[in-house]
């Protein structure tokens, strides 16, 4: 059986109508900035760039893992919303991240990690909300334990404490 392509064509231009519908512009935030994106946004909510406060971050699907970091002597729980769904609500697309942190450390992160892994944006840790002391407001972490590949330097090296700001390139 062969498909008409111009039939093909509607029927998918149809359906991406169908669902463009869907999609809902990011709300502005209500509250203080605690994480920008900028870059390759689609979907800006402050110019040309992505703000979330708080509470726009707790409205996402929230996750949790446990694991062990070089930073900490125990085991610790982590959780957020992942990083992927942040950066489709931002309509973030691009081939590198560089996640900034409050004291300007920056750290180069492969986009493709933010789908192959469940890399969360931490808002608390062990059930508490993180001071800047205490390594937050916001904590870009894999999920280390999950997979042998990710106990690893480069992997330590690609996570953010005190994440300010995502830039997509």
């Amino acid at each position: 059986m062969s498909i008409n392509p111009y039939r093909l064509q509607a029927l998918v231009l149809g359906v991406l109508l169908l669902f463009s519908g869907l999609v809902q512009a990011l709300d502005k935030p209500g509250g203080p900035v605690v994480l920008r994106i900028t870059g390759a946004v689609s979907q800006p909510n402050n110019l040309q760039q992505a703000h979330f406060d708080m509470s726009m971050l707790h409205a996402f699907e929230q996750h949790s893992f446990t694991t062990q970091t070089p930073w900490y002597n125990d085991p610790v729980t982590f959780s957020g919303p992942l990083l992927r769904d942040v950066l489709a609500a931002a309509g973030a697309k691009g081939e590198r991240i560089s996640a900034v942190a409050l004291n300007d450390y920056r750290t180069e992160i492969p986009f493709q990690d933010a789908v192959r892994y469940d890399l969360i944006v931490a808002t608390t840790m062990n059930g508490q909300a993180m001071s800047v002391r205490e390594k937050g407001p916001l904590f870009l972490v894999y999920p280390f334990d999950s997979k042998a590949e990710l106990q690893a330097a480069t992997f330590y090296n690609r996570s953010a404490w005190q994440l300010r700001s995502l830039q997509i390139r």
